[in-house]
């Protein structure tokens, strides 16, 4: 696979993965095409040497995972995991609103998004709807792919002060126009209160989004009982720069490593050296990093012990104690434009290759070893690495690392590919990396068994 390629599958996959739910949707297309087997949580489970599984949760987490060919219980995993959520506005569990002519969408603010470049952006809604149907309850995508909503900024004219200081309230501005109102048959006024208590949930949002709902849903909209929905940019995702040596698009953080992940797992379990391999390839994609992990489809959830016990079963101790985990999420690049913020010997670039983080303070769950050990497996396959460490004056953030080797017991490190502009609604990151990104997952999950068995830490 050659970097533009690379970049190219990345673009596709991003364009495609509006939500969480999508985003894991198109990973299940992916390992299905390549002979991964669905398995059920709630049923037992017949692993075997040489299979190829996964499961989901909430239909926004997924576990995949490859037993080698010369897997035995007790051997050791490889596991990358990254995150499949974004920053983003979400609709309202009541979201109908109108002022002075205009229906309104209300949204609530998912993460730590840098609201302010939501701002006059054209705005789509993904996510997924619960539907009632003759066999009970059911789960469906929704990608409502059009120009949808738009948040309006406040004319210079009638402000001042804006490129001095742009402030708004998050509740009362940053709130999508729908459409100009059109005078609703069956108003709410005129409803008695059984046909109020039938229409609970579809009455608390415009009539005019629950019926594009329901045409995209193929269902009338009193059958929509619930939903997810994400607001997403328009503008597609795509090559930029001078050189297009730029990718330009929302949700790189972590789509990015996300899709890296997806791409290693295949590659590996489809090579010519899985049938021989004594090891378990695992990629665990988890919802809600941005907002703390703590869900039942969380990285703090049980579910990564879960499924690692049920395929080690009573050699789980030893699984745990010969295993390590990649946590795979956007680093930050150096800016050209605010360089002071970086640590000067630590400057991540673009194209630069995957960057490992360090923090004592263990915002980062790296190690010296583990830090050894990639940049050997680094070395070893000709690919380029960079390190990163933030400034003693500068907040450092966290990712999913430090909360599953605590909740595990899984040796672990952390890592990822350069951007810059995160958690805007529009990132900036790098052509050549998510080509770089691919070849070292895969090859951690190929040799780092071996090369992880002749060191010793202990």
């Amino acid at each position: 696979m050659a970097s533009r390629e690379a970049a190219s599958k990345l673009i596709n996959f991003i364009n495609k993965s509006p939500s969480p739910y999508h985003a894991v949707a198109e990973a299940v297309a992916s390992l299905t095409t390549a002979g991964f087997q669905r398995l059920d949580e709630a049923s037992n489970w017949d692993v075997k040497p040489g299979g190829k599984y996964f499961l989901t949760r909430n239909a926004s987490t997924l576990i995949a995972f490859s037993l080698g060919g010369k897997y035995e219980r007790g051997n050791p995993c490889q596991l990358i995991g990254a995150h499949t959520d974004s920053p983003c506005l979400r609709v309202k569990q009541r979201s109908k609103d109108s002022s002075v002519g205009y229906d309104l969408v209300k949204a609530e603010c998912y993460g730590g998004g840098i609201w302010a470049t939501w701002f006059d952006r054209d705005l789509k809604l993904a996510g997924k709807a619960i539907v009632h149907t003759e066999k009970g309850l059911v789960s469906k995508l929704v990608h409502l792919d059009h120009p949808l909503l738009h948040v309006p900024t406040l004319a210079i004219h009638l402000n001042r002060s804006v490129n001095e200081s742009f402030q708004f309230n998050k509740e009362n501005e940053l709130v999508p126009v729908l459409g100009l109102i059109e005078e609703q048959l069956n108003d709410e006024k005129s409803l008695n209160a059984k046909e109020k208590q039938q229409q609970h949930f579809h009455r608390h949002h415009n009539s005019t989004l629950m019926n594009l709902l329901s045409e995209e849903l193929e269902c009338t909209a009193d059958k929509i009982m619930g939903f997810d929905l994400c607001m997403a940019d328009y503008t597609a995702a795509g090559l930029g720069g001078i050189k297009e040596e730029f990718i330009m698009a929302p949700r790189q953080d972590n789509l990015v490593n996300a899709w890296a992940g997806v791409e290693a797992l295949v590659l590996h379990a489809t090579g010519d050296s899985f049938s021989s391999s004594p090891n378990c390839a695992v990629l665990c994609l988890y919802d809600h990093e941005e907002v703390g992990s703590t869900s039942a489809h969380g990285a703090q959830t049980e579910l990564t012990n879960l499924v690692l016990g049920r395929i080690a079963g009573d050699k789980l101790p030893q699984c745990i104690a010969t295993s390590f985990l990649l946590s795979a999420d956007q680093v930050h690049a150096v800016h050209p434009n605010y360089t002071s913020k970086h640590e000067g010997s630590f400057r991540p670039q673009l194209n630069g290759g995957v960057t490992i983080k360090h923090n004592s303070n263990q915002r980062y769950a790296t190690t010296a070893m583990g830090a050894a050990l990639i940049r050997q497996l680094a070395r070893q396959n000709d690919l380029p690495l960079q390190e990163v460490m933030v400034r003693n004056d500068s907040s450092c953030g966290s990712t999913i690392g430090p909360l599953i080797s605590a909740k595990t017991g899984l040796r672990t490190l952390d890592l990822g590919c350069p951007q810059l502009s995160m958690h805007s609604i529009r990132e900036m990151g790098g052509t050549e990396d998510a080509y770089y990104a691919v070849q070292l997952y895969t090859a951690f999950y190929s040799q780092f068994g071996e090369l992880d068995r002749a060191s010793s830490d202990d």
